[in-house]
């Protein structure tokens, strides 16, 4: 049970984390310093490296998660709601992340690839706003998951 719940904190601190440095620390330097043509070259690039974590924790977290819930407490009818909250919002954000992945990330690679820079500017706006949102609900699930069964 530690090994599991150790590898689901970090998978989210990955994650969570990630997208807020990315959202309230690169975003705004990025915006105020770069021309758009390297700011959408960077913000590819960055992603292109970030991505591939996200991967790794949404299987971390989707085997731990079900791992703890099954192994550990004997399903989801011996769980807190608090459980069932954060796996149900967690889920979401993978459904919203994919489409992130699939959609407007291809398109800023195609963009960028290309040098159609009002494009890319495009995509990286739809990026940013997926990732307010999913930011927001990570943060959400943090609260919930650790302080869900005391409220």
């Amino acid at each position: 049970m530690a090994i599991a719940i150790s590898l689901h904190l970090l998978a989210a601190v990955v994650w969570v984390g990630g997208m807020f440095f990315a959202y309230m620390a690169l975003r705004p330097v990025a915006g105020s310093l770069l021309e758009r043509p390297m700011r959408l070259t960077l913000w590819s690039q960055v992603f292109r490296r970030f991505f591939p974590w996200v991967w790794v924790s949404i299987v971390v977290l989707l085997a731990t998660g079900y791992w703890m819930i099954f192994a550990a407490y004997g399903g989801m009818a011996n769980v807190g709601w608090h459980v069932h909250a954060m796996l149900g919002l967690g889920i979401v954000m993978m459904l919203i992340f994919a489409h992130l992945y699939f959609a407007p990330f291809k398109r800023l690679k195609k963009a960028v690839s290309e040098q159609t820079w009002s494009d890319g500017g495009v995509q990286l706006n739809r990026i940013r706003l997926t990732i307010a949102i999913n930011l927001a609900l990570g943060l959400l699930v943090t609260v919930i998951g650790s302080a869900g069964r005391y409220l």
